[in-house]
């Protein structure tokens, strides 16, 4: 468990930036239909914004709560640019994205938490 910890600690910064890239490309891709896979649409965006806000909250970078309030505000220009790019915005979307983040950030306490407990 601690390799896995001191993994995410090293490479917060890139695993976020490769995160963040994936969800920009995902959402904004101009697709004709969405493609049939398991799980509903808000399901993959709560996914995604919790594995986004993952690295930073085991890290506890000392702003992960400005990173959080960036990424919601980033959610939120994603959902305003996708029409433009031949795809839907929902601000249902948003509020999962934003569901997502504090699920991240509060697995991410837990997974700390039961960590320290195991080694003490």
């Amino acid at each position: 468990m601690q390799i896995f910890i001191n993994f995410i600690s090293r490479f917060y910064l890139a695993l976020t930036m490769l995160i963040l890239t994936m969800i920009t490309l995902l959402s904004l891709w101009p697709i004709a239909e969405l493609p049939t896979v398991p799980g509903t649409d808000k399901t993959h965006h709560f996914i995604a914004y919790a594995l986004l806000m993952f690295p930073i909250a085991i890290k506890q970078h000392r702003y992960r709560w400005l990173f959080a309030v960036f990424f919601i505000c980033y959610s939120g220009a994603i959902e305003l640019i996708q029409p433009y790019a031949n795809r839907y915005g929902e601000w249902l979307d948003l509020a999962a994205n934003v569901g997502g983040l504090v699920i991240g950030m509060l697995l991410a306490q837990l997974f700390l938490f039961l960590t320290k407990a195991k080694e003490g």
